[in-house]
């Protein structure tokens, strides 16, 4: 039997000894594809934090490769962070925020090698932003600058791939190239973990959701973890999710007005009020 690239056995974890996380179990295998959904603050961050061996974990045990993650050892993998989390004051260009990424990862020597730089022309190129090379990241645009931290996590060549909050900040076409980005990525073979709360993006494009909030509260394709009940647990609000095919949807329910006049004015508003005082 393959075994699993991720393995998380009744993990507990959290920063300067408070939990943020408790009790989760989970298997991720090689080459899968899988979103964690939830609301801020539900651990989403602390779990890909603790697979890179950056959180404290109080009790159960991290293991990715099979080999167990701590503070002293933390495995090889392409990590891409929350966009926000970054300072773009920074004075460094595209290429350079790509070659960072090589810089664990093509051995000894101090200075990028011509095949580094090759490897980086080619990442951006597959990416579509090449001609960017020489600008300052903070010139980009947030597709743009999702892009180069992609193609530093990938410069490492890695078998496992984690994204905090990919398309946060991003307009609609450009959350969507990313996904379909990360899908091409997987079919290559790359297992990615990606965190958002892009509820609906995760149901079009990925087989398996883990929903959390303290822990993981529902595990399973979004068909069968995207109902109101679960979706109620996980976010402590009512959602509306509708079906059509294979298509799932998830709308927030409307609180202000559940009722419309005879004019198609919601009861209850401005308007309404108004056109019946008149």
């Amino acid at each position: 039997m393959t075994e699993p690239i991720v393995e998380l056995r009744h993990v507990t974890a959290g920063y300067a000894g408070r939990p943020v996380v408790a009790d989760v179990n989970c298997r991720i295998m090689p080459g899968e594809f899988v979103g964690l959904v939830g609301p801020s603050g539900a651990g989403k961050t602390t779990l890909l934090r603790a697979l890179l061996g950056m959180v404290d974990v109080y009790e159960g045990e991290v293991l990715v490769d099979d080999q167990q993650v701590n503070g002293r050892r933390r495995p090889s993998i392409g990590y891409v962070p929350q966009l926000e989390t970054i300072d773009w004051q920074f004075p460094v260009t595209v290429d350079e925020v790509v070659m960072l990424g090589r810089a664990t990862s093509s051995g000894p020597w101090p200075w990028p090698r011509a095949s580094d730089r090759r490897d980086a022309r080619e990442l951006l190129e597959q990416l579509g932003i090449a001609e960017l090379a020489g600008k300052h990241i903070r010139a980009l645009s947030g597709g743009q600058q999702q892009r180069v931290f992609l193609a530093r996590a990938l410069i490492r060549n890695p078998r496992l791939l984690l994204l905090d909050e990919p398309t946060s900040g991003v307009d609609i076409k450009t959350r969507d190239d990313i996904m379909h980005l990360l899908v091409d990525l997987n079919r290559t073979g790359v297992t990615v973990i990606v965190s958002t709360h892009e509820i609906n993006a995760l149901a079009a494009h990925l087989p398996r959701v883990l929903c959390i909030n303290g822990g993981v509260v529902a595990d399973g394709h979004p068909r069968d973890v995207f109902t109101p009940e679960i979706l109620r647990r996980t976010f402590g609000g009512e959602m509306v999710v509708v079906r059509q095919g294979t298509l799932t949807l998830v709308a927030d329910r409307p609180h202000l007005f559940d009722e419309f006049d005879e004019d198609g004015l919601p009861d209850g508003s401005p308007e309404a009020a108004a056109d019946a005082r008149a």
